[in-house]
């Protein structure tokens, strides 16, 4: 299942519409402006609306649409006055999921932000228990991030203990986004590091958690810790990581999102539209590593995407070479710095 994450901003119910013009079978959408807190309730020729698109277009809303909620909402904030307010958006967006006959809803696990990580963790489950007495089916599915430190979620350990302290397991899942893996650590390059990676994934999590997968390249190296999505191929993951996600059983029939930084229409020298990638991606199906025109095409992408790479690669690079010399420095003083926190624009 291939498709593009949607911001709605004329009407859940024309989501529909623009997703079959670039050939996705599945979709994304966000329920409501993302950068604000509250927005008014759905009228109802929005609903009757989405369903009808979904019913004439053949979408199964209970498997292949997977919103994506605010980047507002922290459900692990430590302060309860901004994490009730962020319990109010994640509440508000599943009980809009239901009102549509969404199955799946795709969030950021959330921060910190300074605090103890296991308390943190502790709070996001919370939340999630609560939200699901006050709903009745959705399914919270938890992405995996890239940060480190504060941000829960950057290892597939935090995901599993959300899980674990969720009540309902029929009603938790997880997400896996490429670039996010890639950029906390996991490699998925190579067939040896990717199916380690997924070995990792089904002993820590495992597969029946597995409701959506992010597929996105990454502008910035292994371990860099940043969320940096690429056009599939120009990246430091290479077209490589998403052949073997095109053909891993796994993964079949699991809606496929792509967020990558591509225009509808573009220019001449500018990305692909979204309507390539997926053509792209299909096109992958049941190709080996080895194939002439595959090879071809991944070196052709790579060129492409060679000038952005090694700008990125001298800038992690720099930063490497800053936290040597500091550590050094500070091992001559006798000083251990603190771990330093995130950023983070959760409140």
């Amino acid at each position: 299942m291939m498709n593009v994450e949607l911001l709605i901003s004329i009407g859940v119910q024309n989501s529909i519409g623009n997703i079959n013009q670039l050939g996705g079978n599945s979709f994304a959408l966000f329920l409501k402006n993302q950068k604000r807190w509250t927005q008014k309730p759905y009228e109802q020729k929005n609903i009757d609306g989405f369903h009808e698109n979904c019913k004439e277009h053949g979408f199964d809303t209970k498997k292949h649409v997977l919103p994506h909620s605010s980047y507002l909402i922290n459900l692990g904030n430590p302060d309860e006055e901004k994490r009730m307010k962020a319990f109010g958006a994640f509440e508000d967006d599943l009980k809009r999921c239901e009102q549509l006959g969404i199955g799946l809803y795709n969030i950021h696990p959330g921060s910190a932000l300074g605090t103890d990580r296991d308390k943190a963790i502790e709070r996001i489950a919370e939340g999630i228990n609560k939200a699901h007495e006050q709903t009745s089916f959705v399914k919270v599915v938890l992405e995996n991030m890239a940060g480190q430190g504060q941000v829960i979620g950057s290892y597939l350990e935090d995901l599993q203990k959300i899980i674990e302290l969720t009540t309902d397991k029929s009603r938790i899942g997880v997400c896996i986004d490429t670039c996010h893996a890639f950029a906390s650590g996991y490699d998925l390059r190579t067939e040896e590091t990717f199916n380690e990676f997924w070995d990792k994934f089904d002993k820590i999590v495992g597969y029946k958690y597995l409701a959506g997968i992010h597929l996105n390249d990454s502008k910035a190296p292994l371990n860099s810790y940043r969320d940096l999505h690429q056009q599939i191929g120009l990246g430091f993951l290479g077209l490589e990581t998403f052949r073997l996600m095109m053909n891993k059983e796994e993964l079949q029939d699991l809606p496929m999102v792509l967020e990558t930084p591509a225009t509808d229409e573009p220019k001449k020298g500018e990305p692909a539209s979204r309507g390539e990638e997926i053509k792209l991606l299909e096109w992958l199906i049941g190709k080996a590593a080895d194939d002439p025109e595959v090879v071809k095409k991944s070196e052709e992408l790579q060129a492409k995407g060679a000038k952005e790479r090694k700008e990125h690669q001298e800038k992690f690079d720099k930063k490497q070479s800053k936290g040597a010399k500091a550590q050094k420095v500070n091992k001559k003083l006798n000083f251990k710095p603190k771990r330093p926190e995130e950023s983070d624009e959760n409140e």
